[in-house]
């Protein structure tokens, strides 16, 4: 028997978020050579929904219409979802469907949604880096995870933003049929079946807070413009008339981070900005950015974009015209 996938659409939502799922959805039906899987899409009512690149989709049913119970669920997302968190038959035809699925899942900001209806209370769920605040500030019962690709919290899956819902579409088919049938899919769709790094390796800097405190503002342009001085806490205390220990508290409350790791953090961005718009070898790249070696440079880019500089060399080097 096929298994049910229902994908949730509403006015304004992402397309990809919707396409790119149904289309590993169907390439594994295609490699099967059998219906693995029965793809319906719904919304509070049937018809034409537009999209926010303005293209209509066609829901073939309303919330109300889709039988019980189906395999899974899945939440597209859009910049729209702000919007729609007080729909109550959206929020409510997505929770009522989701206690009869087997699994439910989401994409992008989709994860606001799950959230609304109350489906992500106690759940690790990640949603796009620039959701991922909002998601954390509206619903603070929600562990939200702002790097990772995909989460799996149980029957409970959730993806980054846009083309991330692909490999949680892979991942799903991985469950269902095997590891062998996701790798198929993935060469017939020329993408990775498991992405090397974290979602942070594709968004803006994450930067602290801005502290209150115009010496601790101008410690923070200096430290960004000047990875190779000391920046230890030592040298920075004396650059503020602190000492050490008086320092770090004051930049700690007023950042949100503590002065090594938002120094760690600086010199990383130096770095990422190196590797992609110099051919720097990266024994000069961790120098230049004040690293010292390409040992701590690999750890450094290891932890904060669980990517290696020489992998992030090769995907966002900005060749010249």
């Amino acid at each position: 028997m096929p298994r049910d996938v229902v994908l949730v659409i509403f006015d304004g939502f992402q397309l990809f978020d919707l396409a790119g799922p149904a289309d590993v959805f169907a390439t594994a039906n295609l490699l099967l050579r059998a219906d693995g899987y029965r793809l319906r899409v719904a919304a509070v009512r049937a018809g034409a929904v537009p999209t926010h690149s303005g293209i209509d989709v066609v829901a073939q049913l309303s919330l109300g219409e889709v039988a019980e119970p189906l395999d899974t669920l899945l939440v597209a997302g859009g910049l729209s979802v702000p919007s729609h968190l007080r729909d109550r038959d959206l929020v409510g035809g997505i929770a009522r469907l989701a206690g009869s699925a087997r699994r439910v899942a989401s994409v992008c900001s989709g994860a606001l949604l799950l959230a609304e209806a109350g489906l992500l209370d106690g759940r690790r769920a990640t949603t796009h880096w620039l959701t991922a605040d909002d998601l954390a500030s509206r619903y603070p019962g929600v562990q939200v995870d702002a790097d990772s690709i995909y989460v799996r919290d149980g029957d409970m899956w959730t993806s980054a933003g846009v083309s991330a819902g692909v490999d949680l579409a892979l991942a799903m088919v991985a469950e269902d049929h095997g590891h062998r049938l996701a790798r198929d899919v993935a060469r017939g769709l020329v993408v990775y079946l498991h992405r090397p790094g974290g979602q942070s390796q594709f968004s803006v800097p994450l930067r602290a807070l801005t502290p209150r405190s115009e010496p601790l503002r101008e410690l923070q342009a200096f430290i960004d413009a000047n990875p190779c001085a000391d920046l230890s806490v030592p040298a920075l205390a004396r650059r503020t008339g602190m000492s050490a220990r008086h320092f770090s508290r004051v930049f700690t409350a007023q950042t949100g981070v503590p002065p090594g790791r938002y120094v760690e953090r600086s010199r990383a961005d130096a770095a990422r900005r190196l590797l992609e718009t110099t051919d720097l070898p990266l024994d000069r790249v961790a120098r230049e950015c004040g690293l010292g070696s390409p040992e701590t440079l690999y750890r450094v880019f290891r932890r904060h974009w669980r990517i290696s500089p020489g992998d992030h060399r090769r995907r966002f080097h900005l060749k010249e015209s």
